[in-house]
């Protein structure tokens, strides 16, 4: 009886780990960051980014009659050198809101995920 129980157990913890939502968190000096955040969360909590960009949201660009691309939604990638040592990480916002972190690299020079 106790050896099927335990079976059980395991196996329904094995299950949830599978169906969990996928989650991050970003850690700048002491401060963390997770998904669904603000910009301005992050930015009190990081500083400024190295730098910026607008990206279209799933890097599908549709084409018009005049040869101009159009991007129908956008997100705003923020880009943090974390330094020699570490990564240059992406965090990527949709409407104001953290939705993904994703690692571009190696990172150089001094670290910029000191936070504040």
């Amino acid at each position: 009886m106790k050896k099927g129980f335990a079976t059980v157990f395991f196996a329904c913890f094995l299950l949830l780990g599978f169906c969990a939502p996928e989650a991050f968190a970003f850690r700048c000096g002491n401060g963390l960051v997770t998904t669904g955040d603000t910009k301005s969360k992050v930015r009190m909590t990081c500083g400024n980014p190295t730098s910026k960009e607008t990206r279209c949201k799933n890097k599908l660009v549709s084409s018009t009659k005049s040869s101009k691309s159009k991007c129908s939604d956008k997100v705003e990638v923020w880009h943090y050198n974390c330094g020699d040592n570490d990564f240059i990480y992406a965090l990527t916002f949709e409407d104001n809101i953290l939705t993904s972190e994703e690692t571009e690299g190696r990172g150089r020079g001094k670290s910029n995920c000191e936070g504040k």
